[in-house]
């Protein structure tokens, strides 16, 4: 039996305990979404405006927002909703995250089987579904010969799975001794074949094609090293012009959008060059790029609670030793702190679009990855900017015009939280109401 059918089997199987579980206990089954509801909001905020628009009410039907103003229809027999001391906006959008990953299982991960992280996966999804988001994009699963995410993705949309939609790129296409080369964390004398590793022009385009038959709806390559991976750097440009160049037109001409990790400032630019949709990271990036990136409308999806509170926090001995991270992951930010948070604040002076996105997965679980709201508004942007790249400005990334706004017609992708994010930011990470595609899976009592 292949891998994804290993993946997949097993989480059918947890389904299944889960279903068999629910009926021992005598529970009843998850209730079917109401065909009606309308939702009382004492705030709502659209995902565009740049202010809260005040109270409001919101009627949901089949799915969609079907009404939205001071008062709305209320259908006989529809539920209303009380969150009346709440704000009310767009489902959040994570556009990095890595469901099957965990930073205590780091040097471990590559050896786990698909169902084990398939588990991980499972788990993830319900954590981040109840944070609030409700799309997210993950960026690669660290396996040698599986699709993991990929099935993760397909159980998720055939209601196996609860979780936030997933849109996936299922490898990171690297370079042989690049950031997704793992072979430096086995022995030597251990053979390893590993489906990710391109080297030149026909290898990339073979690695590509076969990425999008198994269901890579995004290609991600390795444009730099990283501060994770031990045999590389940041500033490290493995792929050439040509290499990426060719890359990109070979997603492009299946229909498929790419993005780099990229630190380093010159492979971000080789990578805007070729005409990629977005940067992940882009830590290291001058003023300049950025401003390239502006022009060409490349989108910065930052990840800046993974990346620049490291280089904040560089001397902070406390801080180190709680995170846990090898010696050398300390010394690369150590040597490249100083242009991280001079980029962090370049950031804020430029009109590049900014989505949201955390590397969850990277850091425990109990750490919100919603804090990235907060991140990126501590190192400069403005509130409504920030709060656009979690919902409409992530949406607009991923080609989905159906979510991240708040209007008549959009699929009824809704959180709500006490307080109101432009007095403070930080009540993104207190979400106690979440509806995805009409359907209530958190509060709402």
């Amino acid at each position: 039996m292949s891998s994804r059918m290993v993946t997949i089997a097993i989480v059918v199987q947890m389904a299944a305990v889960v279903a068999t579980s629910a009926a021992i206990r005598g529970d009843e089954p998850p209730p079917e979404p109401a065909t009606a509801m309308v939702l009382v909001a004492g705030n709502v905020w659209d995902g565009l405006a740049d202010a809260s628009l005040g109270p409001m009410e919101i009627l949901v039907r089949d799915g969609r927002i079907a009404g939205m103003g001071r008062r709305v229809e209320r259908p006989d027999g529809a539920p209303v909703v009380d969150l009346s001391g709440h704000t009310v906006m767009p489902g959040f959008i994570d556009c990095h995250v890595h469901v099957t990953m965990r930073p205590e299982d780091e040097g471990a991960i590559w050896a786990m089987s698909p169902a084990d992280k398939a588990v991980l996966g499972v788990q993830a999804l319900r954590i981040l579904l109840d944070r609030g988001f409700t799309t997210v994009r993950d960026l690669c699963d660290m396996d040698f010969g599986g699709y993991t995410t990929v099935s993760l993705q397909r159980a998720v949309e055939k209601g196996l799975v609860a979780g936030p939609r997933m849109i996936v790129a299922a490898h990171l296409v690297s370079t042989s001794g690049g950031h997704g080369d793992a072979r430096p964390l086995v022995a030597v004398q251990t053979p390893v074949t590993q489906n990710n590793l391109a080297d030149g022009v026909d290898e990339i385009r073979r690695v590509v094609r076969t990425e999008v038959s198994r269901g890579s709806q995004w290609i991600k390559f390795g444009a730099t090293g990283g501060f994770a991976s031990p045999a590389d750097d940041p500033a490290q440009v493995p792929y050439s012009q040509a290499e990426i160049d060719a890359l990109v037109s070979a997603a492009r001409d299946l229909g498929i959008p790419t993005t780099p990790h990229a630190y380093g400032d010159e492979g971000i630019r080789r990578s805007v060059m070729a005409g990629v949709r977005s940067v992940e990271h882009g830590s290291l990036a001058s003023l300049e790029t950025l401003r390239l990136m502006e022009a060409r409308g490349v989108y910065l999806v930052p990840t800046q609670i993974a990346v620049v509170r490291f280089a904040r926090l560089i001397d902070d001995d406390a801080f180190w030793q709680a995170v846990n991270e090898p010696p050398h992951v300390r010394a690369k930010y150590r040597r490249h702190a100083k242009a991280i948070l001079e980029s962090a604040r370049n950031l804020s002076t430029c009109g590049v679009k900014v989505a949201l996105g955390s590397d969850f997965g990277t850091f425990p679980l109990g750490q919100n990855n919603a804090a990235e709201f907060a991140e990126l508004v501590a190192n400069g942007l403005s509130v409504p900017r920030a709060l656009r790249a979690g919902t409409s400005v992530a949406a607009e990334l991923l080609m989905r015009d159906d979510i991240g706004v708040l209007a008549v017609g959009k699929t009824a992708d809704i959180v709500a939280m006490p307080g109101d994010p432009f007095d403070d930011i930080t009540v993104t990470e207190r979400v106690d109401f979440v509806m995805q595609g009409g359907a209530v899976v958190r509060g709402g009592q």
